[in-house]
């Protein structure tokens, strides 16, 4: 398997003593998998997907990515294993405002790990088109909806061609037919780049575009039976 989480747990300190949030996390998934993880706030969710990405640490277990394990790196070793392995999407874009669309897909390979900048560009146009961009390279920001910036962020999060695709509510400030839009466009790019994709939101209806789902239950994960997320 591609990814391997066994016995992944996470606590945090509090007056009153040791908070555990994640109480011993087991999952498998192999290259092109995708997998939807619903639960309620507060459940733990976005800090199982923060612990994925690496953005924070486990209290203890194991996790490797394509055989690695990128807790046993140096913190600049880890930044590139972060920048070039996982890619994300928030339920906030994160665009920069004064960069242009291609500016913004772009970030990742300005990070210092991309040696070629020429190549990195015709990914950046060739993925634009694909999310339907092509003709808004030097908008900003500013000037596209909601749904058009997320999309952009989609093109951003694969652009170096990451093992794992992390998003986070990714349809969260959208509307009901814009979210469907937008939730459908980031499975294609899933397909299209073969990503292990987790995702998690609080709708059941995106949940359910997923080919498999997992519910976020007392820091575990389980089976989720369906309804509402």
């Amino acid at each position: 398997m591609s990814l391997q989480v066994e016995n992944l747990t996470k606590s945090f300190p509090t007056r009153s003593g040791e908070l555990p949030v994640l109480r011993g996390i087991t999952l498998e998934m192999a290259d092109g998998e995708a997998l939807a993880v619903v639960g309620p706030s507060g459940s733990g969710k976005s800090t199982l997907l923060h612990l994925l990405g690496t953005l924070d640490r486990p209290t203890s277990g194991t996790y490797r990515l394509w055989g690695d394990d990128p807790f046993a790196l140096s913190d600049a070793a880890l930044a590139r294993f972060r920048n070039r392995r996982i890619g994300f999407v928030f339920q906030e874009h994160y665009l920069l405002p004064q960069c242009s669309v291609l500016e913004n897909v772009l970030i990742p390979s300005v990070a210092g790990y991309t040696d070629d900048r020429i190549e990195a560009e015709t990914r950046a146009r060739e993925l634009l088109d694909r999310v339907g961009l092509g003709a808004r390279l030097d908008h900003r920001p500013a000037e596209l909806s909601g749904g058009e910036r997320q999309r952009v962020a989609f093109a951003r999060a694969v652009l170096l061609r990451p093992a794992l695709l992390l998003a986070d509510e990714p349809t969260g400030n959208l509307d009901r037919q814009t979210a469907r839009s937008v939730g459908k466009l980031l499975l294609d790019v899933h397909r299209q780049e073969h990503t292990i994709l987790i995702l998690v939101t609080h709708s059941p209806e995106l949940a359910e575009m997923l080919p498999r789902q997992m519910e976020m239950v007392d820091g575990t994960l389980a089976p989720w039976q369906g309804g509402r997320a």
